[in-house]
């Protein structure tokens, strides 16, 4: 199928019938899914169970979660009966990182955030992407301008394999009333102003008006962005 075609085929239906097409479409391949439990990671993950669509799902433990995250992993994974593979970062890259530069580096300029996100996140997330065809995403174009013109299915040519984004062109109130429609669980931490949660060291509530993302790194002028999905 020519990928405008497929598109179209995504952007035409529901989100449940999107997991499913793609599961479908992608038979035979491994498909994972990367979720952190934001309101759009928990909104995918029901869709995934609810269509019991042949993902593997996984998440990166940094070793700096909020306890409220961990205790929304427990129940996610009883309440909806998934299997998540857990990533960890490599044990003595972050021995070296801290002995080095300390526990709290990252808060001294861009380039020593960048460092301590690769090894914490991206290192495991490669591991994690080893051998799999389809990288399914939580990202909403409305998140940050870098995600503003993210298409809902790319092929990742450093990756070599397709990245599907099935919440790209979801509005906030969209997502917001899928959750609310199909009693998703939610991280306490949203309903205090955290509306994006990463690291418990490297995120803070936001005000009203502020973006979304101006809780994650904080204390930066920057793109607000860990090499994720750069």
């Amino acid at each position: 199928m020519h990928l405008k075609t497929l598109e179209k085929e995504l952007l035409s239906r529901s989100l449940p019938e999107r997991i499913q097409f793609i599961a479908s479409y992608f038979a035979g391949e491994r498909l994972v899914f990367s979720t952190s439990f934001g309101q759009e990671d928990q909104a995918i993950t029901q869709a995934i169970a609810s269509t019991k669509s042949a993902i593997d799902i996984f998440t990166l433990d940094t070793g700096r979660q909020f306890q409220e995250s961990y205790e929304l992993m427990d129940l996610t994974i009883k309440k909806y009966g998934i299997s998540l593979q857990t990533f960890f970062p490599n044990t003595s890259a972050v021995e070296t990182l801290v002995s080095e530069k300390g526990f709290n580096s990252f808060y001294t300029s861009v380039e020593n955030r960048k460092e301590c996100c690769f090894v914490r996140k991206m290192e495991p997330l490669n591991r994690a992407l080893q051998g799999a065809k389809v990288w399914i995403t939580g990202l909403r174009a409305e998140q940050s301008d870098n995600r503003a013109d993210m298409p809902i299915i790319e092929w990742d040519e450093n990756r070599q394999l397709w990245k599907i984004n099935p919440l790209i062109d979801w509005s906030f109130s969209q997502l917001e009333n899928y959750l609310q429609e199909h009693k998703i669980p939610q991280n306490p931490l949203h309903k205090k102003g955290f509306i994006s949660i990463g690291c418990a060291p490297c995120t803070r509530a936001i005000s009203e008006g502020e973006h979304p993302r101006a809780g994650r790194w904080w204390w930066e002028n920057s793109q607000k962005e860990c090499g994720l999905h750069a």
